[in-house]
């Protein structure tokens, strides 16, 4: 009888088939447990009744051919994961679409507003052009020409008379020279009657020299210095020179018209810089108003 080694002496195969059988000992024995207890169950053929080592037999199974129906499933879960990668693709592009979609909308719509907003308001209050008065006596006192604005709009435009002046600001005009004419005269902020005493008034609310919009000054041609009593003399090409605190502009003449004192078109807002004189006409009948059209130089 051949003496039993220490389990040092083993080698690792050795060792390794004792482990099986150890194992497959245990198996057998709760086997035969179920039986007798009448709980029988359907088990795989034990793998460790082989002879041949697990590692062996791995390394067999992988070298033999696959099975049809698990080619067939491992194609299929390529193809939907193709199909998950392709949709979620296409869930990333029309996120993306939608951004710029509702950014584009966003930025029309700011645009917009920002239009509105800088749209002038000061037709919106005017009636008649201003400087409207009835000729001067032998005397030569005169008075505002209530005649000019209809009936019914005439307790709004009182309502208006006193509308607040605004503080002086270093960008708004405070001088004109029309050296065409021999124009050279201070500005004040108003246009209404006591403004236009002294000297040439600026509508409120109207833009400010070298601004895209509408410069609009007014004064009298036949009282108070008839300042601009010589408008109509003025040619295409002839300058209009504004000054503020800061510096000065010029504006180049290109038209002039004669208008009823109801055009209030005339006071609209521009999309580039332009300055609107305004004043009675004609002379010593001030029944209309002569407007010169100016655009800036530069």
């Amino acid at each position: 009888m051949p003496r039993r080694k220490a389990p040092e002496d083993l080698s690792v195969e050795e060792l390794r088939r004792l482990l099986i059988e150890k194992r497959r000992g245990a198996r057998r024995e709760r086997l035969e447990h179920f039986k007798r207890t009448g709980r029988v169950v359907e088990v795989e053929p034990d793998i460790l009744a082989s002879s041949t080592p697990v590692v062996d037999t791995l390394e067999e199974t992988s070298d033999q051919p696959q099975v049809p129906g698990t080619k067939r499933r491992r194609v299929m879960d390529r193809v939907l994961l193709v199909v998950e990668v392709l949709a979620v693709v296409g869930l990333v592009g029309v996120l993306i679409s939608g951004f710029g979609i509702l950014r584009t909308l966003n930025e029309e719509v700011t645009s917009a507003l920002i239009q509105e907003t800088l749209t002038p308001t000061p037709l919106v209050m005017a009636v008649v052009l201003p400087s409207g008065h009835v000729p001067p006596d032998a005397q030569g006192n005169t008075r505002p020409n209530l005649e000019e604005i209809p009936a019914h709009l005439q307790p709004m435009v009182q309502s208006l008379a006193n509308i607040p002046i605004p503080t002086a600001a270093p960008d708004q005009a405070i001088r004109i020279q029309v050296p065409a004419i021999n124009i050279d005269a201070p500005i004040v902020q108003g246009d209404g009657w006591e403004q236009l005493k002294k000297g040439v008034g600026q509508n409120v609310g109207s833009a400010n020299p070298g601004q895209s919009g509408n410069v609009i000054l007014s004064a009298h041609n036949d009282v108070y210095g008839e300042i601009f009593r010589y408008l109509d003399k003025l040619t295409p090409g002839d300058q209009v020179v504004l000054y503020t605190q800061q510096r000065q502009y010029v504006y180049v003449v290109d038209r002039t018209a004669l208008v009823e004192p109801t055009a209030v078109e005339v006071m609209a807002g521009t999309g580039s810089p332009t300055v609107t004189l305004i004043s009675c006409y004609p002379y010593l009948v001030d029944k209309q108003r002569i407007v010169v059209f100016a655009r800036l130089q530069n």
